[in-house]
């Protein structure tokens, strides 16, 4: 049997912190679908397009992980395409606290649900999606939180909100 999981998120931008929890992921299990959620209750920086395609250039040699947009509940999702488990990485206690509480409302609403936690490395603890958007949106150095391509989406990102003339805010909570 091919045990495959799914790894949701938004991934506005894919850092390396969601890189590792994906690759630890993709030792553990046959198969990793990345599934970049693209109707979230918060402001996107990134289209869902462009996010795919990060994500999909991020892990274009990996041949056990696929890179599949999505909308609506992740349990139908997780059901939609066969996945018997759902990934979740974990930085600090208040990630814990929220991931348990949607795991508890995933399970009432399927109960075949089931989640596995990884927590991240210590290296990573501080790194979130928001963090990565607010310091490049200042013109810091993302470098070491994101890879190359990334790191280019961004810049170009706010250079053309720097030529149009716009500003749009992107800060979230910090459980990106």
């Amino acid at each position: 049997m091919t045990v495959k999981a799914v790894f949701p998120g938004t991934f506005d931008p894919i850092h390396y912190g969601h890189i590792d929890i994906a690759h630890r992921a993709a030792r553990l299990f046959d198969q990793l679908i990345i599934g970049v959620y693209n109707r979230p209750l918060k402001s996107l920086m990134f289209s869902p397009e462009v996010r795919i395609r990060l994500v999909e250039e991020t892990f274009k040699n990996e041949p056990n992980i696929i890179v599949v947009g999505y909308s609506g509940l992740t349990i139908e999702f997780r059901k939609e395409i066969g996945a018997q488990v759902v990934v979740r990485g974990l930085r600090v206690f208040s990630d814990f606290e929220h991931e348990f509480r949607m795991a508890l409302a995933n399970q009432r609403l399927d109960p075949e649900f089931e989640m596995i936690a990884l927590i991240t490395r210590e290296e990573h603890t501080f790194l979130s999606s928001t963090t990565v958007r607010e310091i490049a949106s200042l013109g810091g150095d993302v470098s070491s939180m994101v890879p190359g391509h990334v790191e280019a989406a961004l810049k170009d990102h706010f250079q053309r909100q720097k030529d149009d003339n716009t500003q749009v805010s992107y800060m979230t909570s910090l459980r990106d």
